[in-house]
């Protein structure tokens, strides 16, 4: 039996120096925690403080945000009047440019009929041509100062 019993001794201090060797550096880990203790505490407070300031800025944040969106939809509005204007200003200056082609195009018919006749050329009545062209012109930039 002493044989069994230095064994089981033998077994038993095996185990326990292990167990010692893991208590003291659980000691140590647990006397660096209590000397940071305080510094923990402060930080917990600092976030504490965080998270309030957080929790008091949100309804700011809320009625700034609500602000905002009303004053972008006021100007969403006003650029979808503008793009009207210009659809409609695009519109007229298009059927503009239609009627100054076809005076154009009319006012060389004449020219090239009073060739054939062999007639002396003459230049196209420039006071109805620059008047419907200046009244056009004229028309454009009534639309354009509008929009300003």
């Amino acid at each position: 039996m002493d044989n069994l019993d230095l064994i089981i001794n033998l077994a038993i201090i095996g185990l326990l120096i292990p167990t010692i060797i893991y208590a003291c550096r659980l000691n140590k880990n647990l006397e660096i925690l209590r000397q940071n203790q305080s510094s923990l505490a402060r930080l917990v407070e600092s976030l504490n403080d965080a998270t309030i300031k957080a929790e008091n800025s949100i309804p700011k944040l809320k009625t700034a945000t609500q602000n905002t969106s009303g004053e972008l939809k006021e100007v969403v509005n006003s650029a979808k009047n503008l793009k009207d204007d210009l659809i409609f200003i695009n519109e007229r200056a298009d059927s503009l440019a239609d009627r100054l082609e076809n005076v154009i195009h009319n006012s060389r018919k004449i020219e090239i009929n009073n060739n054939n006749k062999e007639a002396p050329i003459t230049s196209p009545a420039p006071s109805d041509e620059n008047m419907s062209r200046s009244e056009a012109e004229l028309e454009l930039l009534k639309a354009l100062r509008s929009i300003k």
